[in-house]
């Protein structure tokens, strides 16, 4: 029998409640890098589709009221014990690894599209919840400023997202195919507003009033850096060269679209790879017409312009290219 003298067992000394919600955020911080590059985990169960998405959402559902949670007793006084904020951090953190595990445990053979949109919803949620994290510890509870960054916080709307995830491959790609005609379509727009609004006569106004003011510094404008008028303004060679631009933009918006329309009628959910193939390069399309929308604003270089086309046209090619390959 120990003697009554004996020391007791020394018990750990928590931190205080608002250094553990640091010290979460640290931790959930440190997740991230893993999960945008994280593999799929190999196993030897087969995958179940339906078992994976019901876990996933009931997976989303946890984070979504752990996070409730935390909020309602960090956004009040008192703030809550280090033994319970203990608890309520294990918790959040419990939550989050759960649903980067349901993450990983989706196969590489279901689709590299699928699995984008899946780990791209994955970082929302834990990069949701390392801001909310941060937030209840820098603003004092029960603020103003503490109310409206939280309802500002998307951690609920990232988990909210998770049901309406496309659950196949195919339905990913079109998602994704869908995504790039919209924002071709945008692009084109604004390059024809952009020529719509394109006003002949402000270069006349502007060396007009130039002329008639008292500055006898004219020509050292360009010197000191001030832009001269061929920066405001298209001259004749430029809109010349913009009529083929929108050309190309349009036949890249008709290209997407009809790409789109192949993989509807004729994509199979099991043409995992062809899918991915198509959606991979059909993400180079909407980076390269946004290049050449920029590249037509004045002041215009014509040699970067005829760049940016050329490589416009070289990516619109291959991706029809694939297309045209046998759906099998």
């Amino acid at each position: 029998m120990a003697s009554a003298g004996a020391p007791a067992a020394a018990v750990p000394t928590l931190a205080p409640p608002l250094e553990q919600l640091r010290h979460l955020a640290r931790e959930l911080r440190l997740l991230l890098p893993g999960v945008r590059v994280g593999e799929a985990r190999e196993t030897s169960k087969e995958f179940n589709r339906e078992t994976f998405w019901s876990r996933l959402n009931e997976a989303a559902v946890k984070v979504s009221g752990e996070a409730t949670t935390l909020t309602e007793v960090f956004s009040r006084l008192p703030l809550p014990s280090p033994q319970e904020t203990q608890r309520f951090c294990e918790q959040v953190h419990a939550a989050i690894q759960a649903i980067i595990a349901i993450y990983y445990s989706l196969p590489k053979d279901q689709g590299i599209t699928l699995r984008k949109l899946v780990r791209s919803a994955t970082v929302d949620i834990v990069d949701g919840m390392a801001q909310l994290v941060e937030v209840l510890f820098i603003t004092p509870a029960q603020s103003p400023e503490n109310n409206d960054l939280i309802s500002c916080n998307n951690v609920w709307v990232a988990c909210q997202q998770v049901p309406r995830i496309p659950r196949d491959n195919k339905a990913a790609a079109l998602l994704m195919l869908t995504k790039s005609v919209d924002f071709v379509k945008d692009a084109h727009e604004e390059m024809e507003r952009a020529v719509e609004e394109y006003d002949p006569y402000c270069g006349l106004l502007n060396d007009t009033e130039e002329d008639n003011s008292d500055n006898y510094g004219d020509e050292g404008d360009d010197v000191l850096g001030c832009p001269n008028n061929r920066d405001l303004y298209w001259s004749e060679e430029d809109q010349e060269l913009i009529i083929p631009c929108l050309a190309l933009v349009r036949a890249s918006k008709a290209g997407l679209k009809k790409i789109r329309i192949l993989v509807a009628e004729n994509g199979k959910k099991d043409q995992v790879a062809q899918l991915d193939d198509i959606v991979d390069i059909s993400d180079e399309i909407s980076p390269s017409v946004d290049d050449l929308a920029l590249s037509i604003y004045p002041p215009m270089c014509h040699l970067t312009v005829r760049i940016n086309s050329a490589k416009l046209v070289s990516v619109l090619k291959k991706a029809l290219e694939i297309t045209k390959m046998p759906w099998t």
